[in-house]
């Protein structure tokens, strides 16, 4: 018998989790933006009834900002990844395995039970209960007829937050009812090669020929289909994949003019992608610097720099990393009329990841001052917050950093931003 799966997800995940701390915003227009305060990434019910689209840049809702009075936030990473992982433990009592899809969505394991509804049903209560935060549940045999559960659940009050589609009958009735470019794994072009031969429906899709759906979309369009009519096609992942690539990526907060402020931000990249390589028990073979300028004010100077270097022998040090990252950036580094430029974003890649464990070894690999370094700078740095050890290359005034002028104290990460009774 085919082992039911679920996916939660988070209802307007950022904007529930600024509501927890903040009872009064609930049932008002809530808006959070992205990186340097830029475009609304996420919006309650209430922002998305006024007309707030997705994406939509914060200087052009001005107006209706201050006119609904619309509350609005800047990202806060800290306090969003923290409730994500104190949602993850609440899943964990209701599931024996559960696959992270996301911030805001997890696969369940729902095999093995009698009434999964009211399974469901009681996940909902107890997250809500113990965190504060409105989820939904979609079941159905595979993960792409779950994600159309949950989708239909999100858009239809009459199913309170819970779809069960495991019976093949209720996914007769519904799939009819949900656009093919809702269906989990369509993109756009897909989606208008489908339009353009009469395919507008899941139920369109489910239908599909396979030989044809190969054809337009590759064997990626064709597990789709498979998925839709039953047969499940994407594994379960009950152990998180190795990562193959990492990145840390940031707009700047003001354009970057001199190689040294850009070097700041450099290195602080390249400090934050060592910390996740040794959280994660891996190290890096290739770093990849990449900057660039604002590509939407065609009336300034353009300049794109990336460079490429291999970390030989492959490491997780942050000292290791922000020397390789210097020489990318030297290089990349424009030769003539670097002054007239103003540099908005740059980024760190790292590539050909490998367990700590599997790294070829070198004739200094002997040598761990290192590792014991890294590890006494990752245990001060958890312990008395983030930043509290840096490199001297990052600078202390970082004009670089993000804007974010609308932020939310990170309440369950940082001693100092706890609520206080008086």
């Amino acid at each position: 018998m085919t082992r039911p799966i679920a996916i939660s997800d988070s209802a307007n995940f950022y904007v529930s989790a600024e509501r927890i701390f903040a009872p009064t915003l609930r049932g008002v227009p809530v808006i959070v933006l992205s990186n340097n305060d830029g475009c609304a990434i996420a919006r309650s019910d209430e922002a998305k009834a006024l007309g707030i689209k997705m994406g939509e840049p914060l200087h052009l809702i001005r107006d209706k900002v201050e006119a609904h009075g619309i509350h609005v936030f800047s990202s806060n990473y800290a306090l969003y990844g923290d409730i994500s992982r104190r949602v993850v433990e609440v899943y964990e009592d209701f599931s024996p395995s559960v696959e992270i899809y996301s911030i805001d969505e997890c696969f369940l394991d729902f095999g093995g039970l009698r009434d999964r509804e009211a399974h469901a049903r009681a996940l909902r209560k107890e997250v809500l209960r113990r965190i504060g935060v409105p989820v939904r549940v979609g079941i159905a045999p595979t993960k792409t007829l779950a994600k159309c559960a949950n989708e239909i659940a999100k858009k239809n009050p009459i199913f309170a937050g819970v779809l069960d589609m495991m019976d093949i009958r209720i996914s007769d009735w519904l799939l009819p009812l949900v656009p093919v470019a809702d269906i989990w794994g369509v993109g756009r072009k897909t989606e208008a090669k489908l339009t353009a031969i009469g395919i507008t429906t899941a139920a369109d899709l489910r239908d599909m020929p396979l030989r044809q759906a190969r054809a337009i979309g590759t064997v990626v369009l064709e597990r789709i289909v498979l998925e839709l009519q039953g047969e499940p096609c994407i594994a379960f992942e009950e152990v998180e994949p190795q990562r193959k690539g990492m990145a840390v990526t940031r707009s700047a907060g003001t354009p970057m003019a001199d190689f040294d402020t850009l070097f700041q931000a450099v290195t602080a990249h390249a400090t934050r992608a060592a910390e996740k390589l040794r959280q994660h028990g891996l190290v890096a073979g290739t770093i990849t610097v990449f900057f660039h300028t604002n590509r939407h004010r065609p009336d300034r100077p353009q300049y794109a720099g990336s460079r490429s270097t291999r970390l030989a022998p492959m490491s997780s040090d942050t000292i290791d990393l922000v020397a390789a990252a210097k020489r990318c950036a030297k290089a990349a580094w424009p030769k003539f009329g670097a002054s007239s430029y103003g540099f908005t974003k740059a980024g760190v890649l790292l590539d050909d990841l490998l367990p700590y464990e599997a790294r070829p070894l070198t004739l200094f690999d002997t040598l761990e001052r290192p590792t014991a370094l890294m590890a006494a700078l990752d245990e001060v740095n958890t312990r008395f917050g983030k930043n509290t050890i840096v490199l001297v290359s990052e600078g202390i005034r970082r004009p670089w950093q993000l804007r974010a002028d609308h932020r939310s104290p990170r309440y369950t990460t940082r001693l100092s931003d706890l609520p206080v009774v008086r």
